[in-house]
């Protein structure tokens, strides 16, 4: 796992780079659409992880606040 991890984040965006020139070759214009997908599904990942980290965030904030209230009484 060590290995591995590191070895996909460096190998994955290569592998995209290398699709999207391959298919320009091969279908021209339409890598444009392919691209469009991509970056969608890329927005709608960012987005989910953002609310995810908001809402633990927000969780995070609650239960210190429930905390010290009750340290304080």
């Amino acid at each position: 796992m060590r290995i591995a991890k590191p070895l996909l984040l460096v190998t994955t965006p290569i592998g995209v780079a290398g699709a999207i020139y391959e298919a320009y070759r091969q279908a021209g214009g339409l890598v444009i659409l392919m691209v469009a997908l991509m970056s969608l599904i890329a927005v709608a990942f960012g987005t989910l992880v953002y609310t995810i980290r908001r809402e633990a965030a927000e969780e995070a904030r609650r239960v210190t606040a429930k905390a010290s209230a009750a340290e304080q009484s």
